[in-house]
């Protein structure tokens, strides 16, 4: 297997998986939750430079955000800056799986189309 790759796989009901140690993440911060109905992260926190994107992969919840509850459900993605004050919770009735990306506010300096460079290489399905 190639030295550029590493797969891992996260069993989604072990509550919490941090994922940079496991792949050797060195630009994110990765993590896999799953929250049970009616549980909730135990404190509000902040960054100091990183900012979050959430992805809800499954169930229903809700994320306090500078006072204001939002509710969340399957399918929304959301970005919350460094400074925002945030705690997140599952629906009462029923549980809620979610990914965390965390990373340096401002780092991103190229997208798929800017960054990315054309292989010759094929694979084998093309």
């Amino acid at each position: 297997m190639s030295e550029n790759f590493k797969l891992v796989s996260v069993d989604a009901s072990a509550g919490r998986t941090e994922l940079h140690d496991q792949l050797g993440l060195t630009g994110c911060e990765v993590s896999v939750n799953t929250l049970p109905p009616a549980a909730a992260v135990p404190f509000v926190h902040m960054h100091k430079q990183n900012e979050e994107l959430y992805g809800v992969l499954a169930g229903r919840g809700e994320i306090w955000i500078d006072g204001e509850v939002v509710p969340l459900k399957a399918g929304d993605w959301f970005r919350v800056s460094p400074a925002g004050k945030r705690a997140i919770r599952a629906a009462q009735d029923e549980a809620m799986t979610f990914i965390c990306v965390q990373t340096k506010a401002g780092s991103l300096e190229g997208f798929t189309m800017t960054d990315g460079v054309m292989c010759e290489e094929k694979a084998p399905w093309l």
